[in-house]
C-alpha cells in the first residue's frame, strides 16, 4: 500500500518521465522531420516540468522579505524556464524553416527518402 501511495503522491514525475520517454522515442523512431521536431517539443516540455515541479514549495510566499513570512518560494526555476521556452520556441522555429528549405531542395521531408536520393547521385 505504501508503493501505491508513493507513486500517487509523485504522479507529476511519472508525467514527466512519460513525456521524456515518449518524445525520446518519437526523435529516434520517426523519419519523418516535423514529427522529430514534435518528439523535440515534448522533450522539451518534460524538461521544463522536471525543472518546475521542484520550484513551487507548499505554503511559499515570493521571495519577500517580510516578519510575517517565514518560508519561501524560489523564483529561480521559474525565470530559467521562461528564458528556455523563449530558446525553445526559437529553436522550433529555426527547424521548421529547415524542414521547408529541405523539402523545396529535396521534394520530401523524409530521411530514408533523402538519404536514398543522394546514394543514387
Amino acid at each position: 500500500m505504501d508503493v501505491i501511495k508513493t507513486v500517487v503522491e509523485h504522479y507529476n514525475h511519472w508525467i514527466i518521465i512519460f513525456l521524456l520517454v515518449s518524445g525520446l522515442y518519437i526523435v529516434v523512431a520517426r523519419g519523418n522531420m516535423v514529427k522529430k521536431l514534435v518528439g523535440l517539443g515534448l522533450f522539451q516540455t518534460s524538461v521544463y516540468l522536471l525543472y518546475i515541479t521542484p520550484g513551487k514549495i507548499l505554503g511559499g510566499t515570493p521571495p519577500i522579505i517580510a516578519e510575517q513570512y517565514s518560508v519561501y518560494s524560489n523564483p529561480l526555476p521559474h525565470v530559467l524556464i521562461l528564458t528556455a521556452i523563449v530558446v525553445g520556441v526559437a529553436t522550433l522555429a529555426t527547424g521548421l524553416a529547415l524542414v521547408v528549405r529541405i523539402n523545396e531542395a529535396f521534394g520530401t521531408i523524409e530521411e530514408d527518402e533523402i538519404f536514398a536520393g543522394e546514394e543514387d547521385e
